[in-house]
Formats: C-alpha cells, structure tokens, sequence
C-alpha cells in the first residue's frame, strides 16, 4: 500500500507566511495578480490546460496532479535558492 505523505511545515505557525510567498512567486512566474494561495492551483492547472475543478477532481490522474504540485513546489525552491545565493553574495561584500 502506497504511503500518503503529509505536506507538514516544521514550524506550523509559518502556514500563512508559506502561503503568502507561494503566491508571490506563482504571480511572478505566471505573469498574473493572484491574490489568494487557493488560486495558485486553480492558475497552475489552466496555463498546464489541466481540468481542475474547484470540488470534487476525483477522476483527475495523479501525473495531472504531480505537474500542477511540480510546477508549484519546483518555482518555490527555485526561488528560495535565489534568495540564499543573494544573501550569500550579500554577506561576502
């Protein structure tokens, strides 16, 4: 039986913080103003021409699935390594 993984922050009070900066790479990346996380998806899933549904994607395939959580997750971390290398070129001036 497969595991579920549990998409679980080490600090949970940085949810809104997380959730926050989510949506301000995905509006940078996609070129929209997306105000909320919960769009973030919605956005991701029309620019992969993805039917996600706002309830009920029970007969959406997991690969679907995997592009539109890629997609997210692979820009944040992309992001975040951007802000570290910065910060690191920062501290050697």
């Amino acid at each position: 039986m497969a595991r579920r993984r549990k998409n679980r922050l080490l600090i949970p009070n940085a949810r809104q913080e997380m959730d926050l900066f989510k949506t301000n790479v995905m509006s940078k990346v996609l070129g929209t103003n997306i105000t909320s996380p919960d769009d973030v998806s919605m956005e991701v899933a029309k620019q992969l021409d993805i039917p996600l549904k706002e309830q009920g994607n029970g007969e959406l395939k997991a690969e679907d699935a995997g592009k539109i959580g890629g997609a997210i997750g692979g820009n944040m971390v992309k992001e975040l390594i951007r802000m570290a290398q910065s910060a690191m070129a920062d501290k050697q001036k």
